[in-house]
């Protein structure tokens, strides 16, 4: 059958699940982007700049496990650089596509638009390639093995590819022979490390899993937990990970984030003679500066090709293989642990005091539904609630280890398109949203509903937590925010809420719930040095490291 490559493209995309394309369009992509719109199983969703898109895209992916973007040569592809970093960081697989300008006008080195005017056309790809898992140039001759190579790669790495598609070979007829389609995963035998981990948990009396980020890239929740329903080993979350087991279940501990940890949740994990770490990375900000009291070379690493255990190192492995073994292993732990407990109810009285960081979070928490999506930026919004106390229905994204600030804004684009009969709950500060305000266009434009908290609190706290407390660069300037719906055209089909008590934030929260079917945007204000009191210990853990 003949078809044009950029057909074929959108074909193998669609058979990944991909029914959402984010992006700018440019004239080295638009005849592409034809392609795409004329499509009745893949929706074009164009975004205001390049940088959302790539946010967009990275959100989406967190939820239904792959997605794509076209941005154009050079200008466009850079200004996603950013987020696609943030999507190989975090494990996320996006399919960046560049539409670039034809192979003869490349070959002839000519000095088009976009290009640093040298007669050079790697040079953006060659930027790709720290950021992304694999690389393509896409031609008629070689589309129908790299396209499924790159696609391949994506999946089984969940991290971004990047491909370079001239505008004449998306063009160009070629005849596909095959139907792509996603292949099994090839299982490799890892009994032999399994047996070692089994050895010294026989041999412990205090066994605990941390488990991270790569349980929710590699969508690993189910066998986790039953592997730890069958061991009934405890389980302590990272920061970075937030949601990679069920806080409902009787083995959940709660989070871990070293030395501000809760006593008990510490003392344990510290003590540990046999931590398993399942899919995590101990980074600064999920351990408060490293403040763990354990010795790192005695964990066991079960990480994406990456298994280590005193002397044993493997890169050959895979987390669900390492996984699969787990399910195999015939082990029960009978040593007690701290259990979780979730917090009660109405811990807050309602007043028409100035609202505090401790006490919007603990109403937060009574506002949080069984299948809400909560997305909490990188600041004061992340810091209070990766506490929260998730139910198991719950998605929660945040961006701890790249931690751009602005991700949330147009990621809340990408999961609220994904999953579009789940409650979106974005918490954002006031100078994160200033660098991605323009998605609220986006989300506006498609239709969603999702329910937005932006804390005013003059400027950005967390900077002011680690160094320049009253200096004028953590300051920013002071908009009118409640405005910005109508600004973006959504004066008719936004809700705007003014909040600066606990008595107006409990209003909100009424009116947000008689209103569902509603975007809602919520302006809280608060007093500019009130910061959860985690986020006032890692903002010192971080001066002193970065002493």
């Amino acid at each position: 059958m003949k078809k044009r490559v950029g057909e074929y493209l959108m074909d193998c995309l669609s058979n990944t699940g991909v029914d959402k394309v984010f992006g700018v369009p440019g004239d080295f992509n638009l005849a592409f982007l034809d392609d795409i719109i004329s499509r009745d199983d893949i929706e074009w969703v164009g975004n205001t700049n390049e940088l959302n898109a790539s946010y967009a895209a990275d959100g989406y992916a967190r939820m239904k496990g792959i997605s794509a973007m076209v941005t154009t040569f050079g200008v466009g592809e850079l200004s996603a650089v950013n987020g696609v970093a943030g999507s190989y960081a975090e494990r996320v697989p996006v399919v960046a596509i560049t539409g670039a300008p034809t192979r003869a006008v490349e070959e002839a080195g000519k000095y088009v638009h976009h290009s640093l005017g040298e007669g050079t056309f790697d040079n953006y790809r060659k930027m790709f390639k720290e950021i992304t898992t694999t690389q393509g140039y896409i031609t008629p001759e070689n589309a129908q093995t790299e396209i499924p190579r790159l696609l391949n790669a994506a999946l089984a790495e969940k991290r971004p590819v990047h491909l370079h598609l001239p505008i004449d070979v998306a063009m160009t007829e070629i005849d596909v022979e095959n139907t792509y389609e996603v292949p099994e995963r090839k299982v490799k035998d890892v009994s032999k490390y399994i047996a070692m981990v089994k050895d010294k948990l026989e041999s412990a009396s205090q066994p605990v899993i941390i488990a991270g980020h790569e349980i929710n890239s590699f969508k690993l929740h189910e066998q986790l937990e039953v592997f730890v329903n069958k061991t009934h080993i405890p389980v302590a979350q990272l920061s970075l990970g937030k949601g990679a087991f069920n806080e409902e279940n009787p083995y959940y501990m709660g989070v871990y984030d070293g030395s501000i940890a809760e006593e008990n949740i510490r003392d344990y994990v510290d003590n540990s003679d046999a931590i398993l770490n399942i899919g995590a990375k101990l980074t600064d900000s999920a351990t408060a500066g490293f403040s763990f009291e354990f010795d790192i070379d005695d964990v066991v690493m079960l990480n994406q090709h990456n298994f280590k255990m005193n002397e044993t190192v493997a890169e050959d492995v895979t987390l669900p293989d390492l996984m699969d073994g787990l399910m195999e292993m015939d082990y029960v732990n009978e040593a007690d642990y701290p259990k979780f407990k979730r917090p009660e109810p109405g811990q807050y009285e309602l007043n028409g005091d100035v609202l505090t960081q401790e006490t919007y979070f603990k109403m937060m928490q009574d506002f949080l539904a069984p299948s809400d999506v909560i997305l909490a930026e990188q600041g004061t919004s992340f810091f209070g609630a990766y506490d929260l106390a998730l139910y198991k229905g719950n998605k929660f994204v945040g961006q701890p280890l790249w931690g751009s600030i602005g991700y949330t804004l147009p990621a809340t684009i990408g999961t609220q398109i994904a999953e579009p009969n789940r409650r979106n709950l974005l918490l954002i500060g006031d100078g994160s949203l200033q660098l991605t305000v323009q998605g609220i266009s986006t989300m506006i434009r498609q239709g969603l509903k999702p329910v937005m908290f932006v804390i005013n609190n003059d400027g950005y706290t967390v900077e002011r937590k680690i160094h320049g407390e009253n200096a004028s660069y953590n300051d920013i300037f002071m908009w009118d925010y409640k405005a910005l719906p109508a600004v973006f055209g959504g004066e008719d089909v936004v809700k705007i809420h003014d909040v600066s008590t606990s008595e107006e934030l409990d209003q909100a929260f009424e009116a947000i719930k008689a209103y569902p079917d509603m975007m809602h945007f919520v302006e809280v204000k608060m007093a500019m040095h009130d910061a959860p009191h985690k986020l006032d210990a890692i903002g010192k853990a971080f001066a002193k490291q970065n002493s």
